[in-house]
Formats: C-alpha cells, sequence, structure tokens
C-alpha cells in the first residue's frame, strides 16, 4: 500500500502546481491592465505566453486529480500526468530562459522599444519617470508634457547624471520586473519536476502492491509466511 506520507507529499506539491496555474493565470490577466511602462517590458504576446503557461498548469493539475483517483492497479493515468508534466516542463525551460535571456541587453533592447514609440508615449513616461530622451537629451527626447518642458532644459540636464536620462529608469523597472518573472517560472519547474518524481513514486509502489497481491492470490491467500 502506498505510505501516508508518499500521499501527502504528492498532494502538497498538487496543491502547489495548481497555485502555480492561479499565480501564472492571475498575473498575465492582470499585466494586461494599460500600464505604459509594464506594457512596455513587457508586450501582449509575453502575456499571452504566460496566460497559456497558467491554463496549462491548470489542465494538468487536473489530470492529477483523474489520475490519482483511479484504482490501485490503474496507472495509466499517473503515466499521463507524467508525460505532460514533461511537457509542462519544456514549456517552462523555453519561457524562463527567454526572458533571461532577454534581460542580458536591456539597455539596447528597450532602446529600440523607445524608438519605435510614438511621441505621446514618450512624453508621458518622461513625465512619468522624470526624465529627458533614452541615452541623453538627442536619444529621442520629446519637448512637451509637464517635465522636459522646453528645448533649453533638456540640454541643460547633466550628462553625468544617469537618472536625468530613461535608460535608468526604465531599465531598473524592467531588470525587477523580468527577473521577478523568470525566478518565479523556474520556481514553477521546481514543483513540477517534484511533482513528477513524487508520481513516479506513487506508480513504483501501486505496481510493487498490485505485484504482490497476484502473488498472494496465486498462493491461495496465504501470504508469505
Amino acid at each position: 500500500m502506498v505510505s501516508r506520507k508518499l500521499m501527502v507529499a504528492w498532494a502538497v506539491l498538487d496543491f502547489l502546481l495548481l497555485v502555480a496555474g492561479v499565480v501564472a493565470l492571475a498575473l498575465s490577466l492582470t499585466w494586461r491592465a494599460p500600464n505604459l511602462l509594464m506594457n512596455m517590458v513587457l508586450s501582449s504576446a509575453d502575456l499571452t505566453v504566460g496566460t497559456i503557461l497558467g491554463i496549462a498548469l491548470l489542465i494538468t493539475f487536473a489530470v492529477s486529480i483523474c489520475a490519482i483517483v483511479q484504482r490501485s492497479h490503474v496507472t495509466i493515468g499517473l503515466v499521463i500526468l507524467n508525460y505532460t508534466l514533461l511537457i509542462d516542463a519544456i514549456g517552462i525551460i523555453i519561457i524562463g530562459t527567454f526572458v533571461w535571456f532577454y534581460t542580458l541587453q536591456e539597455r539596447a533592447n528597450f532602446h529600440v522599444l523607445w524608438a519605435d514609440a510614438s511621441r505621446e508615449t514618450r512624453i508621458t513616461l518622461q513625465d512619468q519617470l522624470k526624465c529627458c530622451g533614452y541615452f541623453n537629451g538627442t536619444d529621442f527626447a520629446e519637448v512637451g508634457g509637464d517635465f522636459c518642458q522646453t528645448q533649453d532644459f533638456i540640454t541643460g540636464l547633466a550628462a553625468n547624471i544617469s537618472s536625468n536620462f530613461c535608460v535608468a529608469p526604465i531599465t531598473a523597472f524592467a531588470d525587477m520586473t523580468l527577473n521577478n518573472a523568470f525566478t518565479t517560472v523556474y520556481g514553477f519547474m521546481a514543483i513540477v519536476l517534484c511533482l513528477l518524481l513524487a508520481s513516479l513514486c506513487v506508480i513504483k509502489k501501486r505496481q510493487e502492491d498490485e505485484r504482490f497481491k497476484r502473488i498472494d492470490a496465486k498462493r491461495g491467500g496465504r501470504g508469505f509466511v
């Protein structure tokens, strides 16, 4: 019979899988709210991937419930669960690695986004972050809004103070957001792998129990003593 400790461990890990799915889905939906800075850091495509990951984890949780409630001698459900967990793990590795790789060249990556942004978007971000231009006052700086009101004000900004220009606050926010994102995603990997190992243990124990039952049946139910 599968030990109580093993089943408790499996149940805890399965609950954590549910939590991971809810967190991924909730954050992906919440971060879609209109926010220029957040929308620059996490695109609609990024959030769609996060939504898909959350749904995949929730589907895996549903599969796990169907698998664990099957009769002890039936392990096909747990086998299907393990293949599902492997697919989840591959997806998590790809997503987490992509986010991590993007953080390696944040300054250059967000410069492209800054250059592609509309004039109105740049003015709004300049007002929000209290900065003018990206790398310096001549790098796509927009005159207008409440902060960068005149060209003379932009020209007079000290070049040696990084906070005067938008590269510093943008990459600081992006670094915090993206680091938290890929750390959380890799945390999901720990849950998925631990649940995979726990499921393998449950399968092994159920197979052993079934084998002993068959041996016992052949011996006329007399056991091994």
